[in-house]
């Protein structure tokens, strides 16, 4: 069971449960469409790589479509309440590189489509974020970091325009800088639900292992009812 009152007071929850093997299989997929070998670390010559689960096909798919993300979906967001998606989104994969890449600043996804097709920022979300893990992910292997209760940072200063990535990146960096910091970690198959105004970043890698993780949006059918967590 979800801890709705965690999401509403954090911005974000942590949930267990999916198979453990099915994520290995699912990093494996990835793995496949990388130009570098998990176990070369003389191949691991940039700070990210990018996968993508574009169609949602085997292992990937099936994790998206796991019985526990659909639980917690219909916790947070009410049964309905969004819309199924086969895939698990892109996949950044990490790997402990110097310098680190230059993608960790502050922000929120952008959330909302408008008229014309353009993904945006605005203060009625239409998306929900989901972070699933494919490694094993500590504080060494840079984890997502979160800032807990920004969110409700975020609703405060959100106006009724919309923003581009990188003006609500500065906003919303700057509105939620006291808040504390929680780090995305656990093994395969954990997944996190990020409210769509949770400001959270990228770390760099101070581990010794690749980190693969998939993030990607659950369109919401309500698309008012998050705002009004984040306002509760």
């Amino acid at each position: 069971m979800v801890d709705v009152d965690a999401f509403a007071a954090d911005g974000f929850v942590k949930v267990e449960g999916a198979p453990r093997a099915l994520a290995d299989a699912a990093r494996a997929q990835v793995w496949r469409q990388l130009p570098v070998s998990p176990d070369d670390p003389s191949s691991w010559t940039q700070p990210v790589l990018w996968a993508a689960d574009l169609t949602g096909d085997g292992p990937c798919g099936e994790l998206a479509r796991s019985p526990v993300l659909a639980a917690a979906l219909d916790g947070i967001c009410g049964p309905g309440g969004w819309v199924p998606r086969g895939a698990l989104g892109n996949v950044p994969v990490r790997f402990p590189v110097s310098p680190p890449a230059e993608d960790r600043g502050w922000h929120i996804d952008l959330n909302t489509q408008d008229a014309d097709g353009t993904w945006v920022v605005t203060n009625r979300p239409q998306t929900v974020l989901v972070l699933t893990l494919l490694s094993e992910v500590t504080l060494a292997d840079a984890p997502t970091r979160i800032r807990a209760g920004s969110h409700r940072d975020v609703a405060a200063v959100l106006g009724d325009e919309p923003l581009d990535a990188v003006t609500a990146g500065a906003l919303v960096d700057a509105a939620s800088a006291d808040r504390p910091v929680r780090h995305a970690t656990g093994s395969p198959g954990d997944m996190y639900v990020l409210h769509p105004f949770t400001v959270h970043a990228a770390d760099e890698h101070r581990g010794a292992t690749p980190r693969a993780m998939a993030q990607g949006p659950v369109l919401l059918r309500d698309f008012g009812v998050l705002s009004r967590v984040a306002r509760d």
